[in-house]
């Protein structure tokens, strides 16, 4: 990678119109617990389900960081690009990624990560060091910043996004070197429902998902980062794991519930404003299911989707594998919480007023 020299730093908060985070001036990243996050919807439909971003939390450290950033470190050397990879023409997006990246931490994180005018970049809860102007910026990603992103461009043949670029440790069932170069219309290839509409109504199907996702990135102001979650229920807590792996979510016998965890990979979609790449950044957080217990009409509502979700898309979340343990258990505690007057027996089940968390989720930080 080129040193870009010692040109003025640009201020991305000013570019993008999306305010700097509050500094957490006293933040501990030892004490931090992530959020929540419960985004269980129902009636329950594979939609993208967005929300405004929230500008303080588009990247959010919590106590796992240390261990996360050598977890990301040693997958990297043990897969190469399956987890980093890069098209040409995607270098000016990299780069622009990282200093909006760098900008925000340094802002919200000012006792923890600071940069000095030379470019060199000071990590003080590992006590390292990066010379931005020399490290590629997906590297740079990859040691200081406990997300994956995955940059996208436009093809200026078709007009239609294509994958060029991206950092990716949290991924089951997936890799770079399976998506890198691809159409998104392509990349969804392998979700529920959509093979089958494209052997009914193959060529209907594929232009009007073009023309959705066409109109959906094309307009996609730099003012305007998206959020939303997914999630999945995993045996233990599975950050790379892939379909050639023994592991991959084969049935246990003598599974516990308390090897049993709600995965959620929480992302953010947003415009660079030089580049007008359009960015996605994610971060799988693992739950303990067994925590379920003690929030108010979690387990009724979970219970509910895996019962009478549409079987495809329950087959896609890979359900069956702990399904023996999990439903009993939401069984037990939905009706532990109606009997504790938590949940009124008449409920009827819906996406909570609070989604993505639950009713009292802040007094459980």
């Amino acid at each position: 990678m080129r040193s870009r020299g010692a040109q003025a730093p640009r201020d991305y908060f000013a570019l993008t119109g999306v305010r700097a985070p509050v500094p957490l001036l006293d933040f501990n990243v030892d004490e931090a617990k992530a959020r929540p996050y419960r985004p269980f919807r129902w009636e329950y439909h594979q939609t993208m389900s967005l929300k405004s971003m929230d500008p303080d939390r588009w990247i959010e450290l919590e106590s796992t960081y240390r261990e996360r950033i050598k977890q990301r470190m040693r997958l990297y050397d043990e897969h190469g690009k399956k987890i980093i990879d890069w098209l040409p023409g995607s270098e000016a997006a990299c780069q622009e990624l990282m200093e909006m990246a760098i900008q925000f931490v340094c802002a919200r994180y000012p006792r923890q990560f600071q940069i000095d005018a030379s470019g060199i970049f000071r990590n003080m809860i590992l006590g390292v060091s990066s010379d931005t102007r020399t490290v590629h910026p997906l590297l740079f990603l990859l040691q200081h910043i406990p997300e994956d992103f995955l940059i996208t461009q436009e093809d200026k043949r078709t007009g239609l996004y294509a994958f060029r670029a991206g950092v990716s440790c949290s991924a089951v069932g997936w890799s770079m070197a399976t998506k890198i170069g691809l159409h998104l219309h392509e990349i969804h290839d392998p979700v529920p429902d959509y093979k089958e509409k494209m052997e009914v109504h193959a060529r209907l199907f594929c232009h009007i998902l073009r023309i959705i996702l066409l109109r959906f990135f094309s307009s996609m102001k730099v003012d305007k980062p998206i959020q939303r979650g997914s999630w999945g229920l995993e045996v233990g807590q599975p950050l790379f794991l892939q379909e050639d792996d023994p592991d991959f979510r084969r049935p246990l016998p003598d599974l516990k519930l308390s090897d049993i965890n709600l995965r959620v990979d929480w992302q953010t979609l947003r415009r660079l404003p030089h580049s007008r790449a359009i960015v996605f950044n994610f971060k799988a957080l693992f739950t303990p299911i067994e925590e379920f217990r003690d929030e108010p009409y979690i387990p009724r509502l979970l219970l509910k989707i895996l019962r009478e979700g549409k079987p495809s898309f329950m087959q896609y979340k890979a359900f069956c594998h702990v399904e023996p343990k999990v439903m009993p258990a939401l069984i037990t505690w939905a009706k532990e919480q109606e009997e504790k007057g938590w949940v009124p027996a008449d409920w009827k089940e819906r996406t909570l007023a609070e989604d993505p968390f639950f009713p009292g989720w802040e007094e459980k930080r």
